[in-house]
């Protein structure tokens, strides 16, 4: 059946039942590939387009908690997310001076709710979730100009002069959401939209992390323990929280979050972007070296320490949002992760 969402259209719903419905992804992130993942197993048809030319390895660490194990379970992925995952049986909060202040204990989740929670570094969990989905149905270097959707299907049209033509359209494109702006903007016309959902989003915080090269445990002592050693550091005097964490890769994931006031957010703006990359780095980079860490032995280190023992191309900053957008779904378009509830990274704990 041709697709002309340009035109008028009348429910067929024959037509709808007839044949499974296919999928339009438009996003390769962690969303859009686990989405397509699930749609593999079902045997529903899907295709998924990336605006990026390549997948970049970008991000620093994800704690998965025991309630996240039934969805690894269902793409039929459990084993290997074990394998890659190193087990956190506790989130130590500690002081500019070395010092634990307290301890989220998470000792006992086996046997309360079936499994346990893992860190696991972004990139090895994109790199897992990507490997599930067959390569032909991903398709990169598909930035979306415009989408259309009409009672018979939905139509998307890219940059290169290609148009992709479906059932069902999926936006898990992130934060600046092509498919959300084009939904918003169809939306605003008729005056469906809520005026929260106009406003432009929200930012107060200003992230760097990073992620080591494989090191050695007299180079970083808690890589000895068999437990990840997940550390959050709070300071007393600036607007800043630190983290570190081992692996079972034997590199320790880094981060660095500053909250922003009015002022320092006019000094931010002009890193206001959604694209992880290093360029922008090595100025905040600057800022933090000096803070103290906790390494399991008597070296006294700092984050200064782990940046120089990682590779810039793992090293980015951005400054990240958080809003909640009231319409995710119109129609045969809906919006899913960061397209439609964006979250800034001390809320980076997949539950």
């Amino acid at each position: 059946m041709e697709i002309n969402p340009a035109v008028t259209f009348k429910h067929d719903r024959s037509v709808m039942y007839a044949k499974r419905p296919r999928v339009l992804i438009v996003g390769a992130g962690l969303a859009g590939l686990t989405l397509g993942i699930l749609l593999h197993k079902a045997g529903i048809p899907f295709e998924i387009y990336e605006r990026a030319a390549e997948v970049k390895p970008l991000g620093s660490v994800m704690y998965f908690n025991c309630t996240t194990a039934n969805l690894f379970k269902q793409c039929g992925i459990y084993e290997e997310f074990l394998a890659l995952g190193k087990y956190v049986s506790a989130i130590k909060m500690c002081n500019e001076n070395r010092e634990l202040e307290f301890s989220v204990d998470f000792e006992g989740h086996d046997e309360l709710y079936g499994a346990n929670g893992y860190i696991v570094s972004r990139p090895q969990i994109y790199d897992l979730l990507l490997r599930q989905i067959p390569k032909e149905r991903v398709h990169l270097g598909k930035k979306v100009l415009s989408m259309d959707q009409g009672g018979n299907g939905v139509l998307i049209r890219f940059s290169d002069k290609s148009e992709a033509e479906g059932d069902i359209l999926v936006g898990a494109d992130g934060a600046y959401s092509a498919v959300r702006q084009g939904l918003y903007e169809k939306l605003k016309k008729t005056n469906k939209l809520p005026a929260s959902d106009a406003l432009p989003l929200p930012f107060s915080t200003v992230c760097l992390v990073g992620q080591t090269r494989p090191l050695s445990p007299e180079e970083f002592p808690d890589l000895a323990i068999k437990n990840s050693q997940f550390r959050k550091f709070i300071a007393t005097d600036k607007m800043y929280t630190w983290n570190t964490s081992t692996t079972a890769q034997n590199t320790v994931c880094w981060g660095a979050i500053l909250f922003l006031d009015e002022e320092t957010s006019k000094d931010n703006d002009a890193f206001r972007n959604s694209e992880w990359g290093p360029e922008a780095a090595a100025a905040m980079c600057e800022q933090v070296k000096d803070f103290p860490i906790i390494s399991g032995g008597d070296k006294i280190l700092t984050l200064q320490d782990l940046i120089d023992r990682s590779p810039k191309e793992l090293i980015s900053k951005v400054m990240l949002e958080e809003k909640v957008f009231k319409t995710w779904y119109n129609y045969r378009t809906v919006l899913i992760g960061d397209a439609c509830h964006k979250v800034e990274p001390t809320n980076d704990v997949v539950k």
